[in-house]
């Protein structure tokens, strides 16, 4: 059975607030718990007027004391930020607080552009080389106390407040590198198919590259990809405009708040361009955005599949995940579900 999750990236609506971006995550979280979503991930950006989430551990700690069973992660740490140690500590504590519930997903993105990217880091003399596979490498070798007898950070694997428990670790990517990183590891590897396009070669390198591992012994593919359901297809795509006016503007280098989707349509209508190859949401009936979704999964051969959207309004947010999970999730319980 196709398994559905959530990647948010907290929003900000123009004449909105960062404060407000979150604790609608917050809410977003709780919903999706309830209607059977299997994980809800939070994505890691910095110095950002449209998405709030700069520290997704922060927000995983809050939204893990509301929720219960769905799956809390990250979509994902940018680890040439920080220190693999440091990263094993943080998510080791979330292990511990929220047993078998915490994903590390990783990526090797600077979550922004260049010059914050250099602001993030503690020794600015130089601009630093990222080392991603490397880091990797590091951050598994201390939760599974793995470090060569020599290394001088050895004993520090028995110090991780979790003890036992650990998180599951993914490899989150859009290129080559990443497909073979993840498979050469043994790691569950999620696809940014809303990032890269249509990419589902990606899966098959991975796949080739794949090394059975103590945390995955068979590749495990994940895609997340953009989707907004409504009641109609013109409103689903009427809903979507303020994502492509933000892409618009990203391509051209500036960051802009999430617009209404009146201002979006008529900039659209002032401002066209073709669609960006591969990176048409989406849209549509609850229906639609089913039949699309299984067609995505199935071109990736992914047992699961991550849903992200951008909308103005925080209520459409909610009822476009509340639609899809009416529509593919089986829950009994589904229709006494209600957005507040």
């Amino acid at each position: 059975m196709l398994r559905l999750s959530v990647l948010d990236q907290s929003p900000i609506r123009e004449g909105g607030t960062g404060g407000e971006a979150l604790r609608n995550s917050v809410e977003l979280a709780v919903l999706a718990d309830r209607l059977g979503y299997h994980r809800f991930w939070m994505a890691e950006h910095h110095a950002s007027p449209a998405l709030a989430s700069a520290s997704p551990e922060i927000m995983l700690a809050a939204i893990g004391r509301e929720t219960r069973e769905i799956r809390l992660g990250t979509g994902g740490v940018m680890l040439p930020h920080y220190s693999p140690f440091k990263v094993a500590e943080s998510f080791s504590m979330l292990a511990g607080l929220f047993p078998h519930r915490i994903d590390l997903g990783l990526g090797r993105a600077p979550g922004s552009d260049q010059l914050t990217a250099y602001a993030l880091q503690q020794d600015r003399r130089t601009k630093a080389d990222h080392a991603f596979p490397e880091q990797v490498v590091e951050l598994l070798a201390y939760f599974d106390n793995a470090l060569p007898a020599d290394h001088p950070f050895r004993n520090l694997a028995s110090t991780l407040p979790g003890g036992a428990e650990k998180p599951s670790v993914w490899i989150l990517g859009s290129s080559q590198d990443s497909a073979a990183l993840a498979g050469a590891l043994g790691l569950p590897y999620c696809i940014a198919d809303f990032i890269a396009g249509d990419a589902p070669h990606l899966a098959d390198s991975y796949r080739a590259a794949f090394r059975p591992s103590t945390r995955s012994p068979s590749p495990e593919v994940m895609v997340a990809c953009w989707a907004v359901a409504a009641d109609s297809t013109e409103t689903a795509r009427w809903l979507a405009g303020p994502s492509r006016m933000m892409l618009a503007h990203l391509l051209r280098g500036s960051l802009i708040a999430v617009p209404d989707p009146a201002t979006a349509a008529a900039w659209l209508h002032d401002n066209p361009s073709p669609p960006q190859p591969g990176r048409v949401p989406i849209t549509g009936t609850a229906a639609e955005c089913r039949t699309a979704i299984e067609h995505k999964a199935a071109r990736y051969g992914a047992g699961e599949v991550m849903l992200v959207n951008i909308l103005h309004d925080h209520a459409d947010r909610m009822e476009s995940y509340r639609l899809i999970a009416r529509e593919m999730i089986v829950q009994p319980d589904l229709a006494d579900v209600v957005i507040a």
